[in-house]
């Protein structure tokens, strides 16, 4: 698949639910969140079916996203059945962390392990702060023990990559930049610092709270050393790699700042009621439950899924009067 504008779509970011364990303020709402109802959300063989659609039109990599993923039942089993995914090359995961350490029915088999069992092959985890007094703060809840010990358990599955990714707050977490570096390094993980976005509500992305990538850069230069660009190290996302003279990779996500952001998206997303976005920073949005349960073939879908691609804009539309429509909770991580 590929758009007006020459971006080669190859990867689908998939929400399986929209509930989530934590409260995090630059996703969702201060006020209650009104859940979605289990008939509004698509199915997991819905899910299936629809995952397969697009790798038989050019997908290799999805991620599964939520809210949290891992609150949704028997998503183990789904996880089977998406690893046996023919043309499928790439499973990841997005989570809080706060679950991978759990059993899985009997014999203390992790999440994780299940996890890499079923052949997802890494794990992205939101990690902002290394303060637990500071992570009630921003997620709402006193989990911070619980994402240390899912990230152990990540580390004894064995996933090719475990990736965490840091939200820049001003005031928040700025002053821990170098222990997160450090932790990152003395752990194996890949770190990416991440711009605050319009995602949630206007007021989240104030400049008071915006802290941008290139003043992280420079606070990581002035305690580490130059940083030197890694054009040859690559994920799926948009983020821009750099190495310090110990060898540590760490990435940059600024879609705010960085005006080249979007030239080489290869992403859609898949919302977990059945909605296809072609991009995060635009409103624009394909219902894809209603033809599915109308009864729609898969060469159908497939139409529908194309007129998507082709709307597809050039870039995102944060840097102008963006205003958020769907919170980052319903859309999907």
């Amino acid at each position: 698949m590929e758009d007006r504008y020459g971006h080669h779509i190859s990867y689908l970011r998939v929400s399986i639910t929209d509930r989530c364990n934590e409260r995090c303020h630059y996703c969702m709402p201060t006020e209650e969140q009104e859940w979605l109802a289990r008939d509004e959300v698509l199915t997991y063989e819905e899910l299936l079916r629809l995952i397969r659609i697009t790798v038989d039109l050019g997908v290799r990599k999805i991620r599964i996203t939520g809210g949290e993923p891992l609150t949704r039942r028997d998503v183990i089993w789904f996880m089977d059945q998406l690893g046996k995914v023919p043309g499928l090359t790439d499973i990841g995961l997005s989570t809080n962390g706060t679950l991978l350490a759990r059993p899985v029915g009997e014999g203390g088999v992790t999440h994780a392990e299940r996890l890499r069992q079923a052949g997802v092959r890494t794990v992205n985890v939101s990690l902002d702060t290394l303060d637990r007094t500071t992570y009630q703060r921003v997620t709402g809840r006193d989990f911070f023990p619980l994402v240390l010990d899912g990230l152990e358990a990540a580390k004894s599955a064995g996933f090719e990559q475990i990736k965490l990714n840091c939200v820049l707050m001003r005031h928040r977490n700025e002053h821990e930049i170098w222990d997160l570096v450090r932790f990152a390094e003395t752990h194996g993980y890949l770190l990416r610092f991440i711009e605050l976005m319009p995602v949630s509500t206007t007021e989240v992305l104030s400049e008071e709270n915006f802290f941008p990538i290139a003043e992280a850069r420079r606070l990581i230069e002035y305690q580490f050393g130059t940083l030197e660009p890694a054009p040859d190290f690559r994920t799926n996302g948009p983020a821009t790699y750099y190495r310090l003279s110990s060898g540590q990779t760490i990435g940059f996500i600024g879609a705010m700042t960085n005006l080249h952001f979007c030239e080489t998206c290869n992403k859609l997303r898949l919302t977990c009621e059945g909605r296809l976005r072609p991009c995060l920073g635009s409103h624009l949005e394909h219902d894809l439950l209603g033809p599915l349960r109308a009864g729609a073939s898969d060469e159908e879908l497939r139409r529908h899924i194309l007129e998507v691609v082709d709307k597809k804009p050039k870039e995102h539309d944060f840097r102008g009067a963006y205003q958020p429509g769907r919170r980052m909770i319903a859309i999907g991580g």
